[in-house]
């Protein structure tokens, strides 16, 4: 069985955000934020259940990636109660809040950003139950609109595409880009 770990920490602490919001220090260098579809990087939760914390590495409540995050939180899960104790069976208690480290805890039905190759792992994980059968249906659904396109080094779009509430919507958006990108080719032709 594979051991899940997830180093949670946090970008800034409540006195430097502080500061940052004063427009005192630059904020923390980050990547372009795009999704795996190649559009904008949407919002996957800014406000952990009425915590007034947001998820994502930089707890503004994107999925976005920088140099500092090694971790690559980049995955916009919805957590479920059997993804929560799978993800606590192996040593990732993910429902316990740290508030030191601006982490309120996740629930069930709560939004989060994942590390990329987390949720890899969690793709080939077995886990048995204490009766040795086999537990399935633990793998979290994401939001492609909101998981960043650094995921793909880890997961393949179909893969994700297969696991995603939003698949639909990410399809015909990548029609729509897909037509544009011919029409352009088309023009540049001429």
């Amino acid at each position: 069985m594979t051991m899940l770990s997830l180093a949670v920490r946090p970008s800034i602490n409540l006195r430097q955000a502080a500061v940052v919001m004063a427009g005192e220090i630059e904020q923390p260098q980050r990547e372009p934020a795009r999704n795996v579809i190649g559009t904008s990087l949407r919002c996957c939760c800014s406000d952990v259940h009425g915590s007034g914390i947001g998820t994502g590495f930089y707890r503004d409540g994107f999925c976005s990636t920088g140099p500092a995050d090694e971790g690559r939180h980049t995955v916009c899960i919805e957590a479920t109660e059997s993804f929560l104790a799978v993800s606590a069976a192996v040593g990732n208690p993910l429902h316990q809040a740290i508030p030191q480290y601006m982490f309120p805890g996740v629930r069930p039905g709560d939004c989060w950003c994942l590390c990329a190759s987390r949720y890899a792992q969690l793709l080939k994980l077995e886990v048995k139950d204490a009766q040795g059968n086999l537990i399935k249906g633990f793998v979290p659904r994401i939001h492609l609109h909101a998981t960043h396109e650094k995921t793909l080094d880890y997961v393949p779009l179909e893969t994700l595409m297969f696991y995603a509430i939003d698949a639909d919507e990410a399809r015909k958006e990548m029609s729509r880009i897909d037509k544009l990108r011919s029409e352009l080719e088309k023009n540049m032709k001429l």
